[in-house]
């Protein structure tokens, strides 16, 4: 298994950019399947009133293009855009400074010319998914252990089926989860974790030693997460792959994988690792992204019962064809990538948005930018 994250400067920091507090000589590019709630524009002008502004309502997400009626003349001159997973090509928009994506995730950028070959800033989304994505990693968790899908079963067939023994559920009082990439995600799942009792274990790539290391600097929703680092009871950390198994054989109830999808933790959890996890018989949850596991490996940890199950919102194949092996494992949870769904989604991204284009103003740096070294 490769090393999983090495970690390394980003590009040019935006501090070293003049200030320019009416952001004049900017022009703001909002590809979005969506209109901005009313008074958002207004406010951006009123706040930067040498800020041009264009919306077009287009799916990034799905079209095969950018948009036709978006001329070549506003290319030139756009210097932010707000988009998906399309973007316009280097000489198209040769003053581009600053990419807001829509997602947390960045894995579709590290190859595009517009970010290998150039030093415009690419900031992701991260933070606009904890509440959401930590609410389904809890319920799936709860649901397996209060034996939920097997009582959903049940009522489909009109079948009361009464468990005389008061011992066959474990509440997750003293359960201890394990989060692989303490971030924004994990963060939140933390919080919730400790709500019920359980104690938490984080694993990061670079140590975390001091109270200062141990901070969140993305985007937080007020009162959420873990901004001073203080809800674990132990901090694990490395690159190399023994030091990954240190952590999986450190008797977790529940194993939250939040790590993103990078060269380096593609088939980061295979079939040694998911062995490690067979003392406790762990509880895996991905949310990440689907190629972190490798899917036969996790096929055969559910159907030899190495795990007690596993519940998936991304999977490798995705979308999973209709015959795959997987969907008949046992003990599984899949849903189709909605976990991260929200209808706080768009005002978290455009909250995210107005903080870069503030820091923009400032000369400061960005908050979410995608490392070129790390590649997230």
């Amino acid at each position: 298994m490769r090393n999983i994250l090495q970690e390394n400067p980003s590009g040019t920091a935006v501090s070293e950019m003049a200030s320019n507090r009416d952001l004049k000589g900017h022009k703001l590019l909002m590809l979005v399947p969506w209109d901005p709630p009313a008074g958002y524009i207004d406010g951006l002008h009123n706040t930067f009133p040498g800020l041009e502004v264009i919306h077009a309502n287009w799916d990034t997400w799905q079209e095969s293009s950018l948009p036709s009626h978006i001329t070549e003349e506003d290319w030139k001159t756009v210097t932010i855009l707000l988009t998906g997973p399309k973007f316009p090509t280097k000489e198209a928009a040769p003053n581009l400074k600053l990419v807001q994506l829509q997602s947390a995730g960045a894995n579709y950028i590290l190859n595009n010319p517009l970010f290998t070959d150039t030093d415009i800033a690419f900031c992701t989304a991260n933070g606009v998914h904890p509440p959401q994505i930590a609410e389904w990693i809890i319920t799936t968790f709860l649901a397996f252990q209060h034996h939920i899908p097997r009582f959903l079963d049940n009522q489909k067939e009109h079948k009361w089926e009464h468990s005389w023994n008061d011992s066959d559920t474990q509440d997750a009082v003293n359960q201890r989860v394990g989060i692989l990439g303490y971030g924004s995600i994990g963060r939140q799942v933390a919080r919730l974790a400790k709500a019920l009792g359980m104690d938490v274990y984080a694993y990061t790539n670079r140590p975390r030693p001091t109270p200062e290391s141990r901070r969140d600097n993305s985007y937080i929703v007020p009162g959420l997460g873990d901004p001073e680092g203080v809800l674990p009871s132990k901090w694990f950390s490395g690159t190399e792959p023994e030091e990954v198994l240190e952590f999986l054989s450190s008797d977790l109830d529940l194993l939250v994988l939040a790590v993103p999808l990078t060269p380096q933790t593609q088939g980061l959890i295979s079939a040694p690792q998911l062995q490690a996890l067979k003392g406790k018989k762990t509880y895996v949850a991905n949310i990440g992204r689907g190629p972190v596991i490798n899917t036969g490996d996790l096929i055969t940890a559910l159907n030899e019962d190495w795990i007690r199950g596993a519940a998936l919102d991304v999977t490798d194949p995705e979308p999973l064809p209709k015959e795959h092996p997987l969907w008949d494992a046992k003990n599984i949870i899949i849903t189709p990538h909605v976990s991260g769904n929200s209808t706080s989604y768009n005002r978290r991204l455009l909250d995210i948005l107005s903080i870069n284009l503030g820091r923009l103003s400032e000369g400061k740096e960005y908050l979410n930018r995608v490392s070129r070294s790390r590649g997230y």
